[in-house]
């Protein structure tokens, strides 16, 4: 089965999360990814919160799958020549340096348009231009500034991070997008465009409901939203839906850490509700029986559901509740996660087969195309593909090699 990007090269001089979530995506759809990694050291992650001693970590495993990893000492005249020549023979190049990094290392976007006009030069940086660029963003950084944080957690709590890693992942996956949408545009005007995701333009596009409900603002309270008062800012609501339905995180048994369940309260399912949880007559009663009535007293709504949902364990009110077409899921843990059989049959949770670690679990990729199957390849060693792409793409020999290693080039 050929893949969908069969063909296509990318040279990854991403490191950490951001730009190896995009290149990981890229290698899993069939492209060539050649990760360029410092001698010696590599992407920093190889080493951070090991689990294992002398084993590449989890954090690099699970973000490096199906590259290939060569090493380059851009420092040498002979390491940028190497450099100079991968990106002759790419089609993609990706990194997340600081802004101008690349630039003082001779590989500028107008020396590489020199170099292969066709190259499509793709970067993720913590801002765009103007006041902010020059500012370091992390993760939690990017969420503090694309809004996200202002708007989770509890109105009586301070700003929260969300688990998921929307600044880092997330801008990762804006930029896959775009190169996707670059790769076409060559494919018409025969050139490489320059490419460019900020995290804090990818988590503010994902905030996209909390910027349209700000300017519902302007005409009065948020109806949807359990607070009481309102600023001239959207509030952290909890958890609220934040969409047009009521939606609440409800207890059930037997009381753990994440036994709970999250349920919607659509209007046509409040009869069928009620009589599961053996309240029928809420149905008619004037403080439960319209949306409207409900809206205004929503503890007491809740107090009701988590009632029932409290007396059964969370797949079993998933069971119960889908029975009657009430949106809701069980909160999942990460032990869920990778327990759940239908997840590995989706191969959502892959198992890697691994030199160094022997094997780890990885999630899988969340694309799926009917005509390019993904291949789960485990993550390179440092430098493991140094002969291989300098031999068979490059055209060294086993002496030139020996030569580079000796200088220290790779």
């Amino acid at each position: 089965m050929t893949k969908a990007l069969e063909g296509i090269r990318f040279l990854d001089l991403s490191h950490v999360q951001a730009g190896p979530t995009c290149t990981q995506i890229m290698a899993w759809l069939g492209a060539d990814v050649i990760k360029v990694e410092l001698p010696g050291r590599g992407d920093i992650t190889r080493g951070q919160l090991r689990d294992l001693p002398n084993a590449d970590s989890l954090y690099f495993t699970m973000l490096n799958g199906n590259k290939r990893s060569i090493t380059i000492n851009m420092k040498t005249a002979a390491g940028k020549e190497i450099l100079t020549k991968l990106v002759k023979q790419s089609d993609v190049l990706v990194e997340n340096f600081g802004p101008g990094v690349l630039d003082r290392q001779g590989f500028s976007w107008e020396t590489l348009q020199r170099l292969n006009p066709r190259i499509i030069y793709a970067s993720i940086k913590g801002f765009g231009p103007g006041k902010y660029e020059d500012l370091k963003a992390y993760e939690t950084v990017a969420q503090a500034m694309g809004g996200s944080m202002s708007t989770t957690g509890w109105p009586d709590g301070p700003p929260t991070s969300t688990g998921s890693q929307i600044g880092d992942s997330g801008t990762g996956m804006h930029l896959a997008a775009a190169i996707l949408a670059a790769l076409i545009q060559r494919g018409k005007t025969g050139r490489g465009p320059r490419v460019e995701v900020a995290m804090q333009a990818a988590v503010l596009n994902l905030i996209r409901v909390k910027m349209r409900d700000h300017q519902r603002l302007a005409h009065g309270a948020l109806a949807e939203y359990p607070n009481e008062k309102f600023s001239d800012f959207v509030p952290r609501s909890g958890n609220a839906s934040g969409g047009g339905q009521p939606g609440h995180a409800c207890k059930c048994a037997p009381g753990g850490d994440n036994d709970y369940i999250y349920v919607i309260i659509q209007p046509q399912v409040w009869a069928p509700l009620c009589k599961a949880m053996g309240r029928p007559e809420l149905t008619e009663h004037p403080n439960f029986a319209t949306p409207e009535a409900r809206l205004k007293r929503l503890d007491e709504v809740w107090g009701v559901v988590e009632a029932w949902t409290g007396q059964h364990g969370k797949f079993e009110v998933m069971r119960m509740l889908t029975e009657m077409e009430v949106p809701c899921g069980p909160i999942m843990s990460t032990k869920d996660l990778f327990t759940d059989d239908s997840l590995r049959a989706q191969k959502m949770i892959v198992d890697v087969k691994h030199a160094g670690r022997g094997s780890y679990a990885t999630v899988g990729c969340p694309l799926r195309l009917s005509d390019s199957e993904v291949d789960y390849g485990p993550a390179p060693l440092l430098g493991e593909h140094n002969e291989e792409v300098l031999t068979q793409l490059l055209g060294y020999n086993k002496e030139q090699i020996a030569k580079l290693k000796a200088e220290g080039a790779i």
